[in-house]
């Protein structure tokens, strides 16, 4: 296929070089950041209209809703270039509520609309092991399984309606950061207390506490290593989302909101841009105490 690809950042370069390696050709628009890498792998055309308007199915990797709004819907915007029949899928992560309206924009140029956001970060995204939660209509989702394939390794259709692939994608970003700030207090307490941390992770990696948070985080945090994979202020946008999704619907997330409060305590040090793992140091702060081997 041709595959437009907008977003070409820490997740969506491997992700369009995924689809390069699986046969796809790919467009992207014109931008003084695009490596040499990229503009190897892909054509390269004027705008995101130029590339809507020479693609089959557009692709956005994004940071937030505005970023969105603005590549499909602003001057030399995905919206002028597509004609009826393309496929728009927005694998960012973004507001669910908006996610909805831009399906319904997109629809009524009688194209189709994906709502496509990942998990899995920036090894993931390299290792084309991403897992993919996907909203809108069936046929759509068919026609883009392949896509899916060539960037992902669990691909789930969560539903016809556009804006459940989102839904689910807040979910999980509430059970990444609860489990980020698990692992984080676990391996303070056990520092503070005189035990090895990297003893205790090691042990705990064998039984029912093991996560691929506590697998990779739990080094990053013993090495104090928070070069981004995922941003600090990325995780803090869709918990944002998530509770504000909550005050609408008059549901109480106690613990999304203690996790929320520790990341603006990394943000207000200068940390919005290092790894969300990074949490542990706003816990290190509150405890006077670095995590750290015995001695």
């Amino acid at each position: 296929m041709q595959i437009g690809f907008i977003g070409l950042g820490i997740m969506g370069r491997p992700m369009a070089l995924n689809l390069k390696k699986a046969g796809h050709e790919i467009l992207v628009p014109e931008r003084a950041s695009l490596t040499a890498e990229i503009r190897a792998a892909a054509t390269v055309l004027a705008d995101a209209t130029a590339v809507a308007r020479a693609a089959e199915v557009v692709i956005l990797m994004l940071p937030d809703t505005p970023d969105v709004e603005q590549v499909l819907f602003g001057a030399n915007g995905v919206a002028d270039g597509l004609s009826a029949g393309k496929l728009v899928i927005d694998m960012s992560s973004i507001d669910p509520l908006a996610t909805k309206r831009f399906a319904e924009r997109i629809a009524g140029l009688g194209c189709h609309y994906l709502d496509a956001p990942v998990s899995g970060g920036e090894v993931g995204a390299k290792q084309a092991t991403l897992t993919i939660m996907v909203g809108g209509p069936e046929a759509a989702f068919r026609r883009a399984e392949p896509l899916f394939a060539a960037m992902g390794k669990s691909i789930t259709h969560i539903g016809a309606e556009n804006g459940a692939g989102q839904i689910c994608k807040v979910a999980n970003q509430i059970v990444v950061a609860l489990n980020i700030e698990a692992v984080a207090e676990a391996l303070l307490f056990a520092s503070r207390a005189g035990a090895d941390p990297a003893r205790v992770r090691a042990a705990l990696l064998g039984g029912f506490a093991a996560s691929r948070v506590l697998e990779v985080h739990g080094q990053r945090m013993l090495d104090h290593s928070f070069a981004p994979g995922f941003r600090v202020r990325l995780h803090q946008k869709d918990l944002n989302l998530a509770l504000s999704a909550a005050r609408q619907l008059g549901l109480a997330l106690p613990n999304t909101a203690s996790a929320q409060q520790l990341f603006s305590a990394v943000v207000a040090h200068g940390g919005a841009d290092r790894d969300h793992a990074a949490m542990l140091e706003a816990l290190e702060e509150l405890a006077a105490h670095k995590v750290h081997a015995p001695g």
